[in-house]
């Protein structure tokens, strides 16, 4: 991964999504006050800009998924306290579509997930929420149709039981259509409420 020094996302930040705001006495940033979130509150490292933006390209598409624990220790250093706060029962990756997993070879949240799982002891359900929508690449769309393009993508599996707390984990956050639609599954199947971390969030449209 690329040595220049890249600056964490520090406070003040969304109260909602996490995304750095310009001052300290704004509470939400303009995205989140448009509407609100089915999920109850998350957190990211780093702002979605290189060098951050070309690691995570390489971890998703060049197999480099060394940078997957890196990226999930650095989790697990900087939002330990964060999710023992929140009472976290369970860390769920964002899943993949298994064509799409096929093609890649792996989900590059289930690796995040796995290792912040290990460094924390907070136990992860990989396989508890499932894709069952092969939807279009969220990168090319709009916010409009980036909501869209994932109803109706997740499903519980049917010998899973949610539990009350859930942790989504994902590369990046951009207008948190994904988010929203896998915490709003869990919600409808059980749970009470579902945070999320990602490595990187946009700056908003």
């Amino acid at each position: 991964m690329c040595r220049k020094k890249v600056r964490l996302i520090r406070e003040p930040r969304c109260k909602t999504c996490g995304k750095p705001l310009d001052r300290r006495e704004k509470e939400y940033c303009a995205d989140c006050l448009k509407g609100r979130h089915a999920f109850r509150e998350g957190r990211s490292l780093f702002l979605n800009r290189a060098p951050v933006s070309t690691a995570i390209y390489a971890f998703k598409y060049q197999n480099r998924r060394i940078y997957g624990r890196y990226f999930g220790k650095m989790l697990a250093d900087e939002f330990g306290d964060f999710l023992q706060k929140k009472k976290v029962d369970c860390i769920v990756p964002v899943p993949l579509h298994r064509r799409r997993r096929r093609v890649r070879g792996y989900n590059q949240a289930e690796i995040l997930a796995l290792e912040l799982g290990r460094r924390t002891g907070i136990p992860v359900e990989k396989n508890g929420l499932l894709r069952v929508k092969n939807t279009k690449a969220q990168k090319d769309l709009d916010p409009v149709s980036r909501k869209q393009n994932m109803k109706g993508a997740f499903a519980r599996r049917k010998d899973w039981t949610v539990p009350g707390t859930v942790l989504l984990v994902d590369d990046i956050y951009t207008t948190g259509s994904t988010l929203d639609e896998a915490a709003r599954t869990l919600l409808s199947e059980g749970a009470e409420n579902v945070y999320f971390l990602t490595i990187s969030i946009g700056q908003g449209y």
